[in-house]
């Protein structure tokens, strides 16, 4: 299932996300992947975690990173965890509606038992109806 940790810009989703990663590969018996714009947050993460630095490849579309996600997904068959630091972003959704892209990550978390957890910069108020159940954290 995919998790959101959900709140405005500012306010911790980020410190959250990386939080529960570190939390999570100390009981994980699979790996942990942690999805970033950068490599700024890689010594705040546990050595155990792999950090992928998205901007190193061409993702311009939703299709693209679900793509993205799945090649990751293929090529490490004992994945367990997968964190997304700012969903809209990586996804190139900002502004545009996310709940058939939730909806295909949800799909790929379900078929290859893949836990995905991501922040997501709106209000709770924002999260379209039919997605509420994904909010894991509301800040």
């Amino acid at each position: 299932m995919v998790q959101f940790i959900v709140g405005q810009r500012g306010k911790g989703k980020t410190k959250q996300l990386i939080a529960r990663a570190n939390a999570t590969v100390q009981e994980a018996k699979g790996n942990v992947d942690f999805l970033d714009r950068s490599a700024q947050h890689m010594y705040e993460l546990n050595n155990k975690i792999r950090l992928i630095n998205v901007n190193e490849f061409q993702l311009d579309s939703e299709d693209a990173f679900v793509g993205f996600v799945s090649g990751i997904i293929s090529q490490d068959h004992d994945l367990e965890y997968l964190f997304l630091d700012s969903f809209l972003k990586l996804a190139s959704l900002e502004g545009k509606p996310i709940t058939d892209c939730i909806r295909k990550l949800d799909g790929l978390s379900e078929k290859y038992k893949v836990n995905i957890v991501s922040s997501l910069s709106m209000s709770p108020d924002e999260v379209p109806a039919d997605l509420k159940d994904h909010i894991a954290i509301a800040l």
